[in-house]
């Protein structure tokens, strides 16, 4: 895998002691409060394992828990009319208790999870060396076994889990051949973690997880005292029966994350960025996951698929079984294959088709945009029509931001495009008013707007008060601001006032100035023209920059036109793909 996970995460458990301060849980029984913890063991033999609970058969029909502690009583009535009997975390400390408690209450159980470093996979950090770090391991050997003896005999128990796509993630952290050690060093340390589980709880298994069965020989080797096997999995979910088959491996395993194609696993689109699954072929990934593990009888055990989060951005549009708290196709799904009933569910709004009029891979900044939707709702509802950006493709950004619309009808939607330039990714939302929701997404290439005339700075000298000379993708020279290449800038040094001038040879007549700022501009500035260079006139003056292209149609001569900042609208410095005159 070659790009970071984009996955909502929970790196330590999202959990405070508010929930039972609210008194979300007084109105539980006691006896679903305080019951005691059950015992559950995975027996059977080779090939026909099962997991069970007080001795009956139990088939993991799970879901990654997204919500705070706060909303696990609103949220844990809705989970459970899913089918669903489990819940998988991430992390496991002292607010882990009214987590527990909702879900036994409502008769679901929890995979609890202790993070280790550097949990996460591709693209996480928190390097330890497992190797030599004995103080790190020595502080997890005793701060894990103090929550299991302080939760062992919780009726929301189902097992432990101890890390989350380390053996992965460690190769951000080592190279060659002390990624091996690390990676021996790593999966033994799990196995000492697990010993020590073992002996302060009998009564519940433990497993790790990681991000590839690529992992699992090295679990196979150093991590005897594992009860079974982990995996997140997604577009390759259906590959993990082959593999440990292949593998010889002598335990079962589960599935502790799963879902549609990720960021990672499909193909880039004609603007060179991730082409993001539909909303259907999103449900269609979840019930094709579970058809593949329950497919694997007496050896997968089950799963927590991927994600029951309410987060509203990047990732959650991507992942989230209900952003925002409404419910997409593929909350139906997950619903369906864990067996619960759909009759008479109200179901979400069906975006068809979304495309874009003209070229989606150069929408002009700041100029109108035309969308069109093709949208069915199968329960006749009135629709309602959102439309959203993110930068995430420019600046990591996960925010998606909403944007103004005006309904032409016949699913066409006008919006404004984005005035800053590259590649957005823009969001069509077809909400039913009866809490469902359609999303669909596709890419957009922002380019500066067409300028007439022609640019007279085009190739010609450029001087300014300084530049960086090496940091990133820097050299970051006045030159490259008049190239006439976007993905070359020059960048000031962190301090004001800078400025950037470009000689034109001979005293020249221009009618606009167009400047396309990278994402550290300039908030203040004045654009100014010289015969001499030293001696300047001032012919526009700006206080509200906000980045993005600047467009201004100022008239102006001059051998000489400087762009002088006076504001940074950053704590960076200055810094420009192109400064554009046109005559």
């Amino acid at each position: 895998m070659s790009r970071a996970h984009p996955r909502a995460r929970r790196l330590a458990a999202p959990l405070t002691a508010g929930l039972l301060a609210a008194g979300a849980l007084t109105a539980l029984p006691a006896t679903q409060a305080h019951a005691a913890g059950s015992v559950v063991k995975v027996t059977g033999g080779q090939g026909v394992w099962q997991l069970t609970v007080d001795g009956s058969p139990y088939q993991i029909k799970g879901l990654t828990w997204g919500p705070s502690a706060a909303d696990a009583g609103r949220y844990m009535p809705d989970v459970r009319s899913m089918g669903v009997n489990t819940i998988r975390t991430w992390g496991t400390d002292a607010g882990s208790k009214p987590l527990l408690d909702s879900a036994a209450a409502h008769g679901i159980k929890v995979i609890a999870g202790f993070w280790l470093q550097p949990g996460g996979g591709p693209g996480s950090g928190g390097c330890v060396d497992y190797v030599t770090d004995t103080a790190y391991k020595n502080q997890m050997l005793a701060e894990f076994p103090r929550w299991v003896q302080e939760y062992k005999d919780h009726p929301g128990v189902l097992m432990w889990n101890v890390g989350n796509e380390s053996v992965l993630g460690l190769q951000n952290c080592w190279s060659g051949d002390e990624l091996e050690r690390q990676r021996n060093a790593y999966t033994t340390f799990v196995n000492d973690v697990t010993r020590r589980i073992h002996a302060v709880d009998p009564d519940h298994p433990v497993t790790s997880t990681d991000a590839w069965v690529g992992a699992w020989p090295y679990y196979k080797r150093n991590a005897p005292d594992l009860d079974l096997y982990a995996v997140n999995s997604y577009d390759a979910v259906c590959d993990i029966r082959a593999a440990w088959e292949q593998g010889g491996y002598t335990k079962p395993y589960i599935v502790t994350e799963t879902g549609p194609a990720g960021e990672w696993e499909v193909p880039d689109d004609t603007n060179g960025v991730p082409l993001e699954p539909t909303d259907r072929a999103k449900a269609d990934g979840y019930t094709r996951a579970w058809n593949c593990i329950t497919g694997h009888r007496g050896v997968a055990l089950g799963a927590t698929m991927f994600h029951y989060g309410t987060e509203y951005d990047f990732g959650g549009i991507w992942f989230n079984l209900l952003p925002a708290g409404q419910k997409r196709l593929s909350y139906y799904a997950v619903k369906r294959a864990y067996g619960a009933s759909t009759s008479g569910d109200n179901t979400p709004p069906v975006i068809d088709e979304f495309g874009v009029d003209g070229d989606a891979g150069r929408v002009q900044a700041g100029r109108d945009l035309v969308l069109t939707a093709r949208v069915t709702d199968p329960d006749g509802d009135a629709l309602s029509y959102e439309v959203l950006t993110n930068s995430n493709y420019i600046d990591q950004s996960k925010q998606l931001t909403p944007v103004p619309v005006t309904d032409l009808g016949g699913g066409r939607l006008k919006v404004t495009a984005p005035d800053r330039p590259g590649v957005w990714k823009i969001y069509v939302k077809a909400t039913d008013g009866r809490g469902n929701v359609g999303v669909e997404t596709r890419s957009i290439r922002v380019v500066p707007p067409a300028v007439d005339g022609t640019n007279v700075a085009l190739g010609k000298p450029a001087t300014a008060s300084s530049y960086q000379a090496g940091y990133g993708d820097c050299p970051c020279t006045p030159g490259n601001a008049v190239d006439g290449n976007p993905g070359t800038r020059w960048a000031s040094d962190w301090s004001d006032p800078q400025w950037l001038q470009v000689d034109l040879g001979t005293r020249t007549s221009f009618k606009h100035v167009q400047l396309h700022w990278e994402t550290s501009y300039a908030r203040a500035y004045t654009i100014q023209t010289s015969d001499d260079g030293v001696n300047w006139r001032t012919v526009r003056t700006v206080t509200d920059g906000n980045g993005g292209v600047d467009d201004h149609a100022v008239s102006g001569t001059g051998r000489y036109v400087r762009v002088d900042g006076t504001a940074r609208g950053t704590g960076y410095g200055y810094s420009l793909y192109e400064f554009g005159v046109y005559s």
